[in-house]
């Protein structure tokens, strides 16, 4: 056991944990953070992406001493009202079915996003091939990601 500081959400929180610890077990389980949800341990999935210095990563398969130093957003940090623009996207879009894959989605498309404020198809598949939706509702994610870029660049 160690006693870690990790930045969470602009917050410095302090948790005593092994630090081989996957930081999707800080998150949920140390600290309560339930957003960020399990999928498969085995970083195949994408259903417990967070950014990790504005990247999207799997954090199943992180360390909680690899994040360390570096600035973590989950889903409760990128829009705690739920609307920041690929949230709202989303929903208009009526893109969640079964909702085990959503928060890895709209993290990896937020991550997208920043990244290339305006994605091609082909950018938009790359950036989401990591991530699987088990119930096929790529057309209506690859809309709703479409829908924010277009929300953001509107601002």
């Amino acid at each position: 056991m160690a006693v870690l500081k990790l930045n969470i959400n602009g917050k410095v929180r302090q948790v005593d944990v092994d630090p081989e610890m996957p930081l999707l077990w800080v998150l949920r389980d140390t600290l309560g953070m339930c957003g960020t949800k399990y999928g498969c341990g085995i970083m195949e999935c994408g259903a417990c992406t967070v950014h990790i210095d504005g990247d999207p990563i799997k954090s199943c398969g992180a360390t909680a001493e690899s994040a360390v130093g570096k600035k973590i957003i989950t889903i409760e940090g990128l829009g705690a009202a739920g609307d920041h623009p690929v949230q709202t996207a989303w929903i208009a879009e009526d893109v969640p079915q079964c909702g085990w894959c959503q928060v890895g989605m709209v993290m990896a498309a937020s991550a997208l996003l920043k990244k290339k404020p305006n994605p091609t198809d082909a950018d938009i598949d790359a950036a989401m091939s990591r991530n699987i939706c088990r119930c096929g509702t790529y057309p209506r994610i690859r809309k709703a990601i479409k829908r924010a870029a277009a929300a953001r660049s509107a601002k």
